[in-house]
């Protein structure tokens, strides 16, 4: 072959890879987020992460803005929306009116809100941390670690997403020790640590030494009065092992993949995807015991390991219990 049909062939072929650039990013769903908190907020960095998991396998380009205000979630939105963004994630709890109402101007964008309401045809679908039943294996543990039979528990608002995790965890401690007397409050902020961890402290004042730490802070307080806390929807034990004992992890992977399959095979409808929060869909777990393997009662464990086998199973269901926990300390 003369070397200027080798040049040529090879001008082709440089041709064509660059022709067909373009088209493999074609194939990568354009993602974005709306959070109203910071990203590493418990909450939304688990959004965060599935969707970081998509964009390492290729499926995804993904954009986010955080720490945006309710007055301007609307405005947020619509700039996604009209920049061509055809997946646009989001937790809608406050702004449910605007966002219902972009999703309505826009319908071939797909929305994947987090909301306490219902899908809305044909664009809007809904999901839920369902991770009552972790919640409760938590609370199984804490009730039987305290020694004084009170537990602190700090929220940040009374709303279902936070009531029915909180219930779960109350049932789970009253089952291992009925003696179990429970102080509840909420800060109202989803993310105040100094306002959380000035709350814990005022529960561990008052004699409890296990807290549920629903907010960032509160693991602070017991660090610092050297209590033990349950963690909430991530695991933190690596920042606290001497205080976290159990986390209910919660694990949007499910979620994610199942709404971007699909859009991918253009079936993308209003639906609702809480149940994908749930165990058995390895939409949460208890996190691994890690530095309370050993230190936790042997007993308790298996009391604790025999109730999550019953979940998983179906011969023991949580109860979804979305009204706001009551106070039972005296």
């Amino acid at each position: 072959m003369s070397l200027s049909r080798r040049l040529t062939l090879c001008a082709a072929a440089v041709a064509v890879a660059a022709l067909s650039l373009p088209a493999v990013a074609q194939n990568k769903i354009k993602v974005a987020a709306i959070y109203t908190v910071p990203v590493e907020q418990q909450w939304v960095s688990r959004i965060d992460k599935a969707l970081k998991a998509a964009v390492a396998r290729g499926e995804i380009e993904y954009v986010f803005s955080e720490n945006v205000s309710n007055a301007d979630y609307e405005r947020v939105m619509r700039g996604y929306a009209e920049k061509g963004h055809t997946v646009i994630f989001g937790e809608s709890f406050a702004v449910e009116a605007a966002a219902r109402k972009v999703a309505k101007d826009y319908p071939k964008v797909s929305f994947v809100m987090g909301s306490s309401g219902k899908p809305q045809a044909p664009n809007y679908a809904v999901f839920d941390n369902f991770i009552q039943e972790p919640a409760y294996l938590t609370g199984m543990i804490a009730g039987g670690m305290s020694k004084s039979n009170k537990i602190g528990m700090v929220g940040g608002f009374p709303i279902p997403e936070v009531n029915r995790l909180m219930n779960a965890f109350m049932a789970g401690a009253k089952e291992v020790n009925p003696k179990a007397e429970f102080m509840v409050t909420f800060i109202n902020s989803w993310f105040d640590p100094p306002k959380a961890k000035e709350a814990a402290f005022a529960m561990i004042d008052q004699g409890a030494d296990v807290m549920y730490a629903e907010r960032f802070g509160v693991s602070d307080a017991a660090k610092e009065k050297g209590k033990l806390a349950i963690g909430n929807v991530i695991d933190t034990q690596d920042k606290y092992p001497e205080t976290v004992v159990a986390s209910a992890l919660w694990n949007m992977e499910p979620t994610v993949d199942v709404a971007l399959k699909m859009v991918k095979d253009g079936k993308f409808k209003a639906e609702d995807l809480g149940k994908y929060s749930m165990m058995k869909y390895k939409g949460s777990e208890l996190a691994p015991l890690g530095t309370f393997e050993k230190k936790i009662p042997a007993d308790l464990v298996a009391r604790v390991m025999a109730k999550q086998k019953a979940i998983l199973d179906g011969s023991f269901s949580v109860k979804v219990d979305d009204n706001q926990p009551k106070p039972t300390a005296k």
